[in-house]
């Protein structure tokens, strides 16, 4: 039997210069600590991604090239420490959090690669990353046929979640926590599941997803849509740009 969601769950996000993990760089991240609600330790970092801070992107997150640029730290120094508390955690035995868990973790993969810093499989001595609870992943496969998004304001509105300062990495990566606490209280066949059990199945959660969204779209017109099935890393971590 599992009580993941009653223990230590490490809350992750990042907030970045775009939407391609190969492509867009860090600009803020949290690695958040919580039990039962409580915030028991919080890291944050700002970063100088190294390149323009697009206009859509700073509008969504608040932070502008020449915010970053002078207050931020060196991304490849961001990247070491971010990459540095999760694995940390993991090894202390604890379940990392991260609301579409495939973008952050590939994105901060793809960033070790462009630093030439070893990657989170190789921190752990082994092929795998976790585990892991992607709220996203569960979300979906509990309640499939919900209709409207499914974005983190969405799920917590739904999961009766208050989410203040939405696109702050800190406060979305505590959202995440209490979003998957919540499903956890609503679903008690996910509660039940161990840590790794449940990182296991949501795997094949996120593979039936995409391959019925990839369908979609295909229908809709799309004929070389693909949608990658890989979870919680993307299938191979895009080559970084």
């Amino acid at each position: 039997m599992g009580d993941w969601h009653g223990g230590v769950l490490i809350g992750f996000d990042l907030e970045t210069t775009g939407t391609e993990p190969g492509e867009s760089r860090i600009v803020t991240a949290a690695v958040v600590e919580v039990r039962a609600g409580e915030v028991l330790g919080r890291r944050c970092w700002l970063a100088d991604p190294g390149i323009p801070i697009p206009q859509q992107a700073a509008a969504i997150h608040g932070i502008s090239t020449e915010r970053a640029v002078a207050e931020g730290r060196p991304a490849r120094e961001v990247a070491e420490e971010v990459a540095g508390a999760l694995v940390g955690h993991w090894r202390r035995g604890a379940v990392v959090v991260a609301y579409n868990a495939a973008f952050d973790l590939t994105l901060l993969s793809a960033e070790l690669a462009r630093y030439g810093l070893p990657s989170l499989a190789e921190r752990l001595g082994g092929p795998a990353t976790g585990p892991v609870v992607d709220p996203l992943t569960i979300d979906r496969a509990v309640d499939r046929y919900r209709r409207g998004k499914r974005t983190l304001e969405a799920a917590c509105a739904v999961y009766g979640v208050v989410l203040d300062r939405a696109h702050d990495a800190g406060a979305d990566a505590l959202a995440a926590v209490e979003v998957a606490r919540a499903i956890a209280a609503r679903h008690p066949q996910v509660a039940a599941l161990s840590p790794d059990a449940l990182h296991a199945r949501q795997g094949a959660w996120h593979e039936r997803w995409a391959r019925d969204f990839q369908s979609y779209l295909r229908r809709q017109g799309a004929p070389d849509a693909v949608v990658d099935p890989a979870w919680p890393l993307r299938g191979a971590v895009p080559a970084p740009a």
